[in-house]
């Protein structure tokens, strides 16, 4: 039985990969991620554990979906039980994403599962131009969508919108859990 690496050392490797193809030194892509050059070498390291807004700002930087950085190897059955999986967290807020699929090359879509306390709002700066995020609750209740159209969803209601805008998703009830599919053009 083989091994795969773990979540941190794909990513290191991803990191390491994606700045290199643009010939970008570890201090380029720290200022233009804004983040600290000791947090960009931790991280190519493998050592360290990136916030959700670490690995957005970076994804950013390099021009690549957040999911270039952080996905597995696929399998050909993959099955990612309720609580298992890496759980990316936010410093904004109670708030942790898990990755459940990538989009293989061509198609473009990646879904997620939320799983977010109430509290200070997700506040999710724009994405790349033509995101569309459509949003499944699955229990508790949340208000989410572009800043100024914001909705309120229950138990097995479904949202889509703009994600190239500012959006927030806010928890209104503990243990709020949503299934995320982002649509990129």
């Amino acid at each position: 039985m083989t091994t795969s690496p773990s979540p941190i050392r794909l990513l290191a490797a991803a990191v390491r990969r994606e700045r290199e193809r643009l010939g970008l030194s570890v201090s380029e892509l720290a200022k233009r991620a804004a983040i600290a050059k000791s947090t960009l070498s931790q991280l190519e390291a493998g050592v360290g554990n990136p916030s959700l807004e670490t690995l957005w700002a970076l994804a950013t930087a390099l021009n690549v979906q957040v999911t270039q950085l952080i996905a597995q190897p696929r399998t050909h059955v993959q099955v990612i039980r309720a609580h298992e999986g890496v759980a990316l967290a936010s410093e904004q807020a109670n708030y942790a994403a898990t990755l459940l699929a990538v989009c293989p090359a061509g198609v473009q879509r990646d879904l997620y599962r939320l799983v977010v306390q109430p509290g200070a709002p997700r506040t999710s700066e724009r994405h790349l131009p033509g995101t569309v995020e459509h949003v499944v609750l699955c229990s508790g209740r949340a208000r989410l969508g572009p800043v100024g159209h914001l909705v309120e969803l229950g138990p097995g209601d479904y949202a889509s919108y703009s994600a190239d805008e500012t959006h927030v998703f806010e928890a209104l009830e503990p243990q709020t859990t949503v299934v995320m599919l982002i649509e990129h053009t």
